[in-house]
């Protein structure tokens, strides 16, 4: 549900969302975009898709334009269960947008999957969002007052309704959405498709990530898509960035740049480098499997842990166990071995199943375990629930110490910008001291790395990061009726 849209909560669903989630930040969503006349652009946006699906498994949809014709199919479920051959040959085109989501706002629905289709006097637009807005109040009462006819829960569908009020009232594709994106306060990276091309765009902080990537040759393509594996997979180059406060218009003639945004200020999602992004995406000309390996070490650095072996949390947590490893000496080895065909499920556990912990997910190897003094490396801790099963399970099976480190500092605050986390009552770190975090957890240590040292090992100007939910500085003022809206729903949904 967006947290300033006045409309019936589906407490149902939403319970059932809170318990079955994982005790992590979830991502927003992936976004994808392709101006390929003579391929397939359904099957190429598929396929982007799928390498982002980590971003997002509750929803998929994509739309392709052929001409003035928008065709458009999204459903419930993984991109593998929304799509088909059948499908996808039925969504012809020379021009791809592509949307997996997680809903952070707007509750889980198929009336809220996207990419959001709305008409404008020049043709139809369809908008696929990363992000979240925190001016939504403001901007559904101007859409209402203009007798736009709201049907989802979502900012996202504000923001195409914005641009098409802008186009309506005589404004070109460019200088309408433009416009549009003036109105527009918080995280935004959009790919936008148009009968005659593809934009893509990021908010003046360039909050959540969005690259552009070459395909083909003769002439050259253009690829829109929330991160490089979504380049890698179909085979296209990545050529750079999308800026934070830029927007690329590609059509026939190629990639068009613009800054709608005169005073932009670089404020990547850090979490999206500690955990969100895949590690074998590209950041600052790196890997995030180098940038997490670094963390590891830091981590070594700062809490030195004497035991027989470290392992990581899969998958998240490995990058960082090696580099622990490599600068400690520590033995690394498995100690869990990860379920990697268990995603969102419409299966629904039984009360003693969950009670039995986290068994369906991650399973120890009590062979490696047992008489060991471990040392357990995660990338985060948001309500601690989880961390207390996983413990647990790892005593089971005969460790007889239990060290967790975490690869971040502790999580004080809640996001608005596009990230699942909890009101800040909920957050174990905005409760507890780390001492008392422990005990609660019942480990033998806890520790986790510190502020400066996560944003040193980016290597990049420290500033140039969003670490609000460790620090509550947010780049973007977060109004207060958003603060307790976001109270308001998470006392609903327990």
């Amino acid at each position: 549900m967006n947290p300033d849209h006045p409309v019936t909560l589906d407490l149902d669903n939403q319970s059932n969302h809170q318990e079955e989630r994982p005790d992590k930040p979830e991502e927003a969503c992936g976004v994808f975009g392709i101006y390929a006349p003579g391929e397939d652009v359904a099957k190429l946006t598929y396929f982007g898709l799928y390498a982002l699906q980590h971003r997002g498994q509750e929803s998929a949809g994509i739309a392709t334009f052929a001409g003035d014709e928008v065709h458009l199919h999204k459903d419930m479920g993984l991109v593998s269960q929304v799509f088909n051959e059948s499908v996808l040959s039925q969504l012809p085109g020379t021009i791809g947008v592509g949307h997996t989501r997680y809903s952070t706002t707007g509750s889980s629905r198929k009336v809220n999957a996207q990419p959001a289709v709305v008409n404008t006097r020049l043709g139809k637009i369809a908008l696929a969002h990363n992000g979240n807005l925190v001016n939504t109040v403001k901007l559904r009462e101007e859409l209402v007052k203009d007798s736009i006819n709201l049907v989802t829960t979502t900012d996202s569908e504000m923001i195409a309704y914005a641009i098409a009020q802008q186009i309506n009232a005589g404004s070109d594709w460019l200088d309408g959405a433009i416009q549009a994106f003036h109105r527009c306060q918080g995280a935004f990276s959009l790919v936008i498709g148009t009968p005659v091309g593809v934009m893509g765009v990021r908010d003046p902080n360039g909050i959540r990530p969005l690259v552009i990537g070459t395909y083909g040759e003769n002439p050259v393509r253009y690829v829109l898509a929330s991160e490089t594996c979504g380049l890698d997979i179909i085979g296209a180059d990545y050529l750079r960035d999308v800026e934070p406060g830029e927007v690329v218009w590609i059509t026939e003639t190629g990639l068009a740049s613009y800054h709608w945004s005169q005073q932009p200020e670089k404020k990547l999602c850090v979490f999206e480098m500690i955990y969100f992004a895949r590690p074998d995406s590209l950041m600052h000309n790196e890997t995030l499997y180098s940038y997490r390996m670094r963390l590891g070490r830091r981590l070594a650095r700062e809490s030195p842990v004497d035991a027989d072996i470290v392992f990581g949390v899969p998958d998240s947590g490995i990058p960082a166990a090696i580099g622990y490893s490599q600068a400690s000496g520590v033995t690394y080895a498995e100690g869990l071995i990860k379920n990697r065909y268990v995603g969102r499920t419409f299966i629904q556990p039984t009360q003693a199943m969950r009670e039995s912990g986290i068994k369906m997910k991650l399973n120890p190897l009590k062979d490696v375990l047992t008489g060991k003094r471990v040392i357990i490396i995660d990338d985060s801790i948001v309500r601690g629930t989880t961390s207390r099963k996983l413990v647990k399970a790892l005593r089971d099976a005969g460790a007889v110490e239990v060290h967790m480190l975490i690869s971040s500092p502790p999580v004080t605050h809640p996001c608005f910008y596009g990230i699942d986390t909890d009101t800040q009552d909920q957050l174990i770190a905005a409760r507890m001291s780390v001492q008392e975090i422990a005990n609660q957890l019942e480990v033998d240590s806890l520790a986790y790395l510190s502020w400066e040292g996560m944003l040193e090992e980016t290597r990049e100007n420290t500033n140039n990061f969003c670490s609000a939910c460790f620090t509550g500085n947010y780049p973007v003022a977060i109004p207060e009726q958003v603060k307790r809206s976001k109270l308001m729903l998470e006392k609903a949904t327990v």
